[in-house]
């Protein structure tokens, strides 16, 4: 009982840490962009940091907690983003209150990937390793690929659909194609700010971290430490799963849909939602440390902005970005160097010293 009570205040002051360097964070880049210290430049970046930052945790619930290889979150992604973008655009003259517009955008993409991701867990997540790997990655090609040739458009019947194209949707005259195939959604409410990227930052934090801590967190850990134990205590594997699964991806639409509001233009070109995206997320999670959700969030802002601030050296920008990653790799997984943190570790060198006094 002690025992689970110290593990219960150690795992609530590291939560509170977390939230605490977020908020911190905000704080800090309001203050410099109050004072003027940070460019135009920058502060475009700031939506799309949050919004990598939102995946990069919502991906290490996969790949860290279950345990899975996932490549497929940039497909998750795409759904949010263009099922979000969707609703605003339709909804755009009837309601009129951008945030509460946003809100609901919110929801529709976050239910929509996480749809999206029961439905394509339930058959992939009976493989493992790299068979799960290149499934998930063959699926998130295939959302893109259908979004590319998908034709949206509505008028005083309804709505219409197509995969052929925006003329075969018979609109009338004063119709309006809403998803123009590989043109992708044009005319979106730009709802997405700083503040409003890390309010889901802090709510993404939240579920995953209860999650985490909680008894299905438990449980989804004991599946990825040991499948046949876990089934022989009378674990649902598939239940734990899927619900990893399907969080992960939900997390993943709701920072498509932030994405996809920061945007005047949508389209699901490779860059935005392809094989490279799904990769960069990977390589966030992998960098930060697998399970380490403190660690994806300070890679991905890391990642995001050393190309941005590398931008004057020009001729050595991409060197300079691949002897960082061989170095953050390195420091995270090299045996040597992860017994010299522990060594030097702050608890360690305060427990010498009360050893010592």
């Amino acid at each position: 009982m002690k025992t689970d009570k110290i593990k219960l205040n150690k795992n609530f002051r590291e939560n509170i840490l977390t939230y605490g360097i977020v908020i911190l964070a905000y704080i800090v880049i309001q203050i410099m962009i109050g004072t003027g210290n940070i460019s135009s430049l920058m502060q475009g970046l700031l939506v799309p940091l949050c919004t990598y930052v939102i995946l990069a945790v919502s991906l290490n619930l996969t790949v860290g907690i279950l345990g899975e290889l996932s490549l497929g979150h940039a497909g998750f992604m795409c759904v949010g983003a263009f099922a979000g973008a969707f609703f605003s655009k339709c909804m755009k003259d009837v309601i009129t209150v951008g945030l509460l517009r946003f809100i609901l955008a919110i929801l529709i993409g976050g239910i929509c990937a996480a749809l999206i991701g029961f439905l394509i867990g339930m058959p992939v997540l009976r493989l493992k390793g790299d068979y799960l790997a290149i499934v998930t990655l063959a699926f998130g090609e295939i959302i893109k690929n259908v979004v590319n040739v998908l034709y949206i458009g509505k008028d005083s019947k309804g709505i219409h659909f197509s995969m052929k194209d925006s003329l075969s949707l018979g609109l009338e005259e004063e119709g309006e194609v809403i998803i123009n195939g590989a043109q992708g959604i044009t005319g979106t409410p730009k709802d997405s700010t700083f503040t409003i990227g890390i309010i889901l930052i802090l709510l993404t934090l939240f579920i995953v971290l209860n999650l985490i801590n909680s008894r299905d967190g438990r449980a989804i850990m004991s599946i990825r430490d040991n499948l046949i134990a876990a089934e022989s205590i009378g674990i649902n594997v598939t239940k734990y799963k899927l619900m990893a699964f399907s969080v992960s991806a939900a997390l993943a639409g709701v920072a498509g849909v932030l994405y996809s509001h920061n945007l005047n233009s949508l389209m699901a070109t490779p860059k935005n939602f392809g094989y490279n995206m799904s990769i960069m997320i990977l390589v966030f999670v992998v960098l930060g440390g697998i399970g380490n959700i403190r660690g994806s969030m300070i890679a991905a802002v890391v990642l995001t902005l050393l190309p941005e601030l590398l931008r004057g050296l020009n001729n050595y920008r991409m060197l300079i970005y691949a002897i960082v990653l061989i170095i953050m790799m390195l420091f995270n997984w090299s045996p040597k160097l992860i017994e010299l943190r522990k060594r030097f570790s702050p608890k360690r060198l305060l427990k010498k010293t009360r050893e010592v006094q």
